[in-house]
Order: C-alpha cells, then sequence, then structure tokens
C-alpha cells in the first residue's frame, strides 16, 4: 500500500481552509481591490485625501484606514459614504461558492453524461 499524501489533489483553497487562514486572506483580498478602486476613482475627479474626508464627514485617519489595503476592517456605511463623495454607489453580491473538483494523479472524475457519451461509438 503506497502511503497517503495529504495534499495530493487538493486546492489552494482546501489548504487554506484546513489553516482557518481562507476567510482572511478572501476578506484582505476583497478590501485591497475596493481600496485601489477608491484610489482610481479619487485620481480620476482630481480629489484629495483631505477634500474626500471633509465630502464624508470623516478625519483623514479614517479615510487612511479606508484606503489601506491591509486593512480589512471596514463598515458598509463607511464604504457607502466614499463612493457617494465620489459621485458613486456601493455594489455588493453574494454568490454560491462552487468548489473546484479535486484533482488527483488518477484523472478527472466522470459522471454519469460523461461515462455515457466516452461508450459511445461512431
Amino acid at each position: 500500500m503506497k502511503p497517503r499524501i495529504p495534499h495530493l489533489g487538493s486546492t489552494l483553497d482546501d489548504l487554506l481552509r484546513e489553516d482557518d487562514a481562507l476567510e482572511e486572506i478572501e476578506a484582505r483580498a476583497q478590501k485591497r481591490v475596493v481600496a485601489r478602486q477608491l484610489e482610481k476613482l479619487m485620481s480620476d475627479r482630481g480629489m484629495t485625501k483631505a477634500a474626500l474626508a471633509s465630502r464624508m464627514r470623516t478625519s483623514r485617519s479614517a479615510l487612511d484606514r479606508l484606503l489601506d489595503p491591509e486593512n480589512a476592517s471596514v463598515t458598509l456605511y463607511t464604504l457607502t459614504s466614499a463612493a457617494r463623495a465620489l459621485g458613486g454607489r456601493l455594489e455588493l453580491s453574494v454568490s454560491s461558492v462552487r468548489r473546484p473538483i479535486a484533482r488527483t494523479g488518477r484523472g478527472a472524475p466522470r459522471g454519469p453524461a460523461v461515462r455515457r457519451a466516452g461508450k459511445a461509438r461512431i
């Protein structure tokens, strides 16, 4: 019997989930995207951080936390406020997660439809 290799066929998501790090990494990645989008809107509109903070009625340090890609702790209120101050709007969505099929050394799993198609003769 061959020794079992624990992560053969698993995905990076599976590994991160095992380490309880997946949610934190996804949150940081999403925050990084939002921070870049806000900075791009600021640049497009020629708006400084001080001007945006004033329009949001918040402090410059609070705005710096919002724009910090490493700080994933942010409220929907703050995001909405920033988007409105930049003439935009916040759009959120929640979707179901499709887990990728784990790949193993034995080839991809075959469902009934694939098995039938594989047996067809021409």
